[in-house]
């Protein structure tokens, strides 16, 4: 049988692509078109909507005539708005970023625990550390916490929901007329947690949600992120730009999870993806330009200095290929940026407009057969276990997706034609964890 390929997409737009005249300008505002998003995307047979969040603006270090085009400024609360979506979808998985930095762990797990009951059991949790300096003034910082501090709490973090999660047995409420029992006392467990950042006594005051935790995702690449991962995540975001960077970032991460004595299997990995998708190559290519375009060199030059850091504005012409300088090289891996395409060097401008459209993650233009040939690659030549679909504007980038690459995928057996169960552990073949304290969880109540 041939592996199926996971889908996600991410329900915003390119941060300068609003300008385009087919994108919907207000649309990070616009609940109806986030309704119809939602929608075609499970009509497509998506994995999931995932939602991204911050907490600032996160105007760090952006010129004022950049930081007057980029739409990303605003955008809704994503717990708020997929409670939204959970009542105009029925079988989508819904993931949304919280931060363990500047959240406190009763109030997330209980939001999360509703959220995933008012869904039937479809709510995954982003698990972020917040580190812009935008979003540590905001909470009452000078600047971020340590990278070390950020990740332990983290780790507690998860912990304390993990166990406030656990807080009711799955049977706790029989909810008995005749003899007046609505729970049982003896499987309520209290917490009692104290540790370096938190001390939570519980229990949470919401039921046993219906995937016993939500699914847990995970993004981040440093070291200390991917030890997170391996420990504790169900799915991985990621940034693979080339089949031989995925194998790179995929293969050694498949194998951290026996430290944690977990299977290959059970940690789901999803590069980003942008996707421009035309009947012929040539009309892809002008889809892709045609967005490119409404970004202005001020925008794309201001964009590109932001996301590479302060030290890639050099004294150069940004409408000319980059000099081979150190500086350019070493800081383009380090933030895992080709500063090459198709055989060519990119000026500042052609890499910020890129940037701007996909954040430097793989970008395949092309007709559904060449794009599905490509995503095939990476799934069969272990590469990704899927993608999570960035798309460059909305809502017409996820429209062409469902309409073009979806029945491709589907007619070579990569995609399911309808879902099977009800819960999003259900869409992604991972179990519902067992609660610690119930009889015959075994290892798991060591945990």
């Amino acid at each position: 049988m041939k592996r199926q390929v996971c889908l996600a997409v991410l329900l915003h737009g390119g941060r300068f692509s609003w300008k385009y005249p087919a994108a919907k300008a207000e649309g990070d505002h616009d609940i109806e078109m986030y309704k119809a998003l939602a929608q075609t995307a499970e009509r497509g047979r998506f994995d999931i909507i995932f939602m991204a969040d911050g907490y600032s603006t996160k105007d760090d270090g952006l010129a004022p005539d950049a930081l007057r085009s980029m739409s990303t400024l605003v955008h809704f609360d994503p717990l708020s708005l997929l409670a939204v979506l959970s009542t105009v979808t029925t079988r989508i998985g819904l993931v949304c970023t919280g931060s363990t930095t500047y959240n406190e762990p009763y109030d997330l797990a209980r939001r999360l625990a509703t959220l995933d009951h008012m869904s039937g059991g479809r709510i995954g949790w982003n698990v972020i550390t917040s580190q812009m300096t935008s979003e540590a003034l905001n909470f009452g910082y000078d600047g971020p916490l340590s990278t070390e501090a950020r990740y332990a709490r983290a780790r507690e973090f998860l912990d304390v929901c993990l166990g406030l999660w656990d807080s009711w047995e799955d049977d706790a409420f029989p909810r008995d007329k005749a003899s007046g029992t609505y729970a049982d006392p003896a499987k309520m467990h209290v917490l009692n947690h104290k540790g370096r950042f938190f001390k939570v006594r519980g229990p949470l005051n919401v039921a046993r949600m219906p995937q016993g935790y939500p699914v847990i995702c995970q993004a981040g690449e440093s070291e200390e992120g991917r030890e997170f991962a391996a420990q504790s995540a169900d799915m991985m975001y990621g940034k693979a730009t080339s089949l031989a960077h995925g194998q790179a970032f995929y293969g050694p991460m498949k194998a951290r999870l026996a430290k944690y004595g977990r299977s290959p299997d059970s940690l789901k990995i999803m590069p980003g993806l942008c996707c421009v998708v035309g009947r012929t190559l040539q009309e892809a290519r002008d889809k892709f330009d045609a967005v490119q375009a409404t970004i202005s060199t001020v925008e794309a030059r201001a964009f590109a200095v932001q996301f590479m850091g302060p030290e890639f504005d050099l004294d150069m012409d940004p409408t000319q290929p980059m000099p081979d300088l150190p500086p350019l090289t070493a800081i383009a891996a380090r933030k895992r940026i080709g500063i090459d395409r198709d055989g060519r060097r990119l000026s500042l401008v052609e890499l910020g407009r890129w940037i701007a459209a996909c954040m430097g993650h793989l970008t395949l233009i092309g007709t559904p057969a060449s794009i599905v040939d490509e995503m095939e690659r990476y799934i069969d030549e272990g590469g990704s276990d899927g993608f999570a679909l960035m798309p460059h504007y909305l809502p017409g980038n996820l429209d062409d997706f469902v309409a073009l690459v979806v029945p491709e995928l589907q007619r070579r057996g990569r995609l399911r034609t309808d879902y099977t169960g009800t819960t999003l552990r259900d869409t992604l073949g991972l179990p519902r964890p067992p609660n610690r304290h119930a009889a015959g969880a075994g290892a798991h109540a060591a945990e």
